[in-house]
């Protein structure tokens, strides 16, 4: 594979997922169905292909999912919720990124099922483990770039029920594949920050802007802040630039009004702005009405 990201085989096609939990991995019971659950899985896939064809994945909840799988499916009315979780599973055990993703984060927030992290972490890595060098602007890139970082979270917390140990090294690792190869705006934005962090990256101010950039183009709100702050007040060797912090800044505040991270956003702006000078304040505007969104030399 030449992703970057190594399984160790577990046998002819299969690789092993990043940590295996103890119980092993879902989709036993899906294993064996009936006609009419085949039928109703390949509805559900031609279903889910094209709920993830309009929007990613992550954008929408699973109950969304739910309640748009059931109205086309039943022609207006409400399948049960038994029905379209047996749908799912069914999908899930042929690994279709969709129905695994929807499946985990079910579990992982209790959206018509209990809460399970064990679950939740086990179609995740299901997910990472089939498809981790899938085309990175691909149908599916979001879902399995999305599971990367779901991943991560797992190892940078711990699931002990899963036997999965707190692992900052392997929370790296799943953050790095999600930022390099899949360029996934969330994994930069955190990788980034993980270079501002002595037990994270390592300082270094300078990597940190340039991930922070890269996720600040792709319209990332809190990058766009934080690299507006970085630029602001500079960094150790690093020196401040703020009048291009100030525009960053600026940005974030539009970008991130209607969003949690606003009141973040509109934080860190307003320290700058009660620090910036009125040359910073007009060199920050000019950038902004000339379009320069690009941040010189890192």
């Amino acid at each position: 594979m030449n992703s970057g990201v190594t399984f160790a085989a577990t046998g002819p096609g299969k690789r092993k997922p990043p940590a295996t939990p103890a119980h092993g991995f879902m989709g036993e019971r899906s294993i064996m169905r009936t006609s009419w659950d085949r039928s109703l899985s390949s509805a559900a896939a031609g279903l889910l292909l094209a709920l993830c064809a309009v929007a990613p994945a992550h954008a929408q909840t699973a109950a969304d999912a739910a309640l748009d799988f059931a109205r086309v499916l039943d022609g207006g009315s409400i399948v049960s919720n038994d029905t379209y979780l047996s749908a799912l599973e069914s999908d899930a055990a042929a690994g279709r990124p969709l129905a695994l993703w929807q499946l985990g984060t079910m579990y992982e927030n209790g959206e018509g099922v209990d809460k399970d992290p064990v679950k939740a972490f086990g179609y995740f890595a299901q997910i990472a483990n089939q498809h981790a060098d899938t085309a990175p602007r691909g149908l599916e890139a979001d879902i399995v770039a999305s599971s990367f970082i779901k991943l991560g979270e797992y190892f940078r917390i711990g699931v002990p029920e899963a036997g999965v140990s707190q692992n900052p090294g392997e929370y790296h690792r799943m953050l790095m594949h999600a930022a390099t190869y899949f360029g996934d705006a969330e994994a930069q934005y955190r990788v980034g920050m993980l270079y501002q962090q002595e037990d994270g990256l390592g300082l270094s101010p300078a990597l940190s802007a340039r991930w922070l950039q890269s996720a600040a183009h792709k319209g990332h709100c809190l990058a766009q802040a934080q690299l507006g702050d970085l630029l602001f007040n500079g960094m150790d060797n690093y020196p401040p630039r703020p009048a291009e912090g100030l525009m960053w800044l600026n940005v974030a505040h539009t970008t991130c009004t209607g969003t949690p991270d606003y009141a973040r956003a509109d934080e860190l702006l307003a320290h700058a702005v009660a620090r910036a000078t009125p040359e910073d304040q007009a060199a920050a505007l000019a950038m902004a009405k000339t379009g320069f969104t690009a941040a010189a030399q890192f």
